[in-house]
């Protein structure tokens, strides 16, 4: 049998058995060069088929290329230069937290009650302690005055595991804050129910707290102990951050023991118990160094009827924990230990005064919006660098001094 060609294309076909060539692989076929990218199109010259290229075009092309290379190796070279600083700051970081890791292990911590409140130690301890020793500080700094044990938190884990194994089946229902005022202690103690709740929200991004989890157990244990060490607080919204945070950095008995003294200081007792009057004391407390530090958004707010605990209750709650990033929270925790409550509020100024520009063009609804979530990436700097330009006096009073005052006084209102 003689050979079928196809005239169209001049390619011969072997036979019947034979499937033609694809439209595409004809086209390759009856070009005289491949190109392997868009740069030998801007190079090579064109098909014989087609007109040549004009010197000018062949010049021009030749310089679009040699800029497009040029660019490129600039792009590479900034890249590499970036990843470099990255690496090298990241060392830096890593033998900065090595060397006062050790500083911390080796000078502090063995004589700390002589250096805890020396000048150098405090500003080591505003630079933010090391992760490896920071349950270790935070454990010393927060005390025991509650002389707890590690026999009396098993007392408690045991009270109230018996209470879970005696409770329905049916699911909890939604925690109410504002409600726990006003219940008996039975019922605060019957609060161990809304654990299980409140948990499955703690941290969810980790997946660490919630149930199959590894340390879902422990949050369960340590949240159900409290509620049983302190059924007249019982449990409440927010404290399942608290305990969050001190499991990840210290042993159950150890972080229990932390938890309950934390719990006990006077503004984590005035909120966690619901003490609206002296809430309102704090908030008018707090407004006094907000007028101090930030003039100009303060009469923002107040023109926009923003008070402050639409936003500092859920911060003062869980200090912190649920609106900064973990590893910022950790760290305002760290001068929180140090400093006590009026730290919180000098970071509240601070966040304040971080944002004052963007605050200072919304209006009520957005700034709530914001405040009550604030963004997602915070530089630990930044903020400490604000946090450190709020002067906490007022008038030639301090913090304690101004909370104090308005506590002899008439209990304050907070005007919407």
């Amino acid at each position: 049998m003689k050979p079928i060609y196809l005239v169209t294309h001049d390619i011969p076909l072997d036979g019947p058995g034979h499937s033609p060539p694809s439209p595409r692989q004809s086209v390759r076929k009856n070009l005289d060069f491949e190109p392997l990218s868009t740069t030998a199109l801007i190079l090579e010259d064109r098909p014989a088929n087609l007109p040549a290229k004009p010197a000018e075009e062949a010049q021009k092309h030749r310089q679009q290329y040699e800029q497009m290379v040029a660019q490129a190796k600039k792009r590479d070279l900034k890249e590499a230069q970036k990843r470099r600083k990255q690496l090298e700051d990241r060392c830096k970081l890593e033998e900065s937290i090595g060397n006062a890791a050790q500083t911390w292990n080796q000078e502090i911590l063995p004589n700390w009650s002589a250096m805890c409140t020396s000048r150098r130690v405090r500003e080591l301890w505003w630079q933010g302690v090391p992760p490896s020793v920071r349950g270790k500080v935070w454990s010393l700094a927060v005390g025991n005055e509650l002389n707890i044990t590690h026999e009396l938190f098993n007392i408690c884990l045991a009270r109230a595991r018996e209470k879970w194994k005696s409770m329905p089946t049916a699911p909890p229902t939604e925690p109410e804050t504002e409600g726990n005022a006003s219940l008996s202690l039975a019922d605060r103690e019957a609060s161990l129910e809304l654990i299980k709740l409140d948990i499955s929200r703690t941290f969810p991004h980790l997946c660490i707290f919630q149930q199959g989890g590894p340390y879902y157990d422990m949050l369960h244990s340590i949240l159900g102990a409290y509620t049983c060490y302190r059924p007249d607080v019982g449990y409440v919204q927010g404290m399942s951050f608290i305990a969050a945070v001190l499991i990840l950095n210290l042993d159950t008995p150890d972080a229990f023991i932390a938890f309950a003294n934390l719990l006990n200081k006077p503004c984590q007792m005035a909120f966690f118990r619901v003490d609206h009057s002296l809430m309102l004391k704090y908030f008018a407390a707090f407004e006094v160094f907000f007028e101090e530090n930030l003039p100009k958004l303060f009469v923002h707010f107040k023109e926009n009827n923003l008070t402050p605990d639409i936003y500092l209750i859920d911060w003062i709650f869980t200090l912190y924990s649920r609106s900064l990033p973990l590893d910022l929270a950790c760290r305002v925790w760290d001068v929180f230990c140090r400093d006590g409550d009026e730290f919180l509020f000098r970071v509240a100024l601070g966040i304040l005064r971080l944002y004052e520009d963007v605050l200072t063009r919304m209006d009520f609804i957005h700034n709530a919006q914001f405040l009550t979530r604030l963004p997602d990436h915070i530089s630990p700097d930044q903020l400490f660098s604000h946090i450190h330009a709020v002067h906490m006096t007022s008038k030639n009073r301090k913090w304690g001094q101004v909370l104090q005052a308005l506590q002899e006084r008439n209990s304050p209102v907070l005007k919407r």
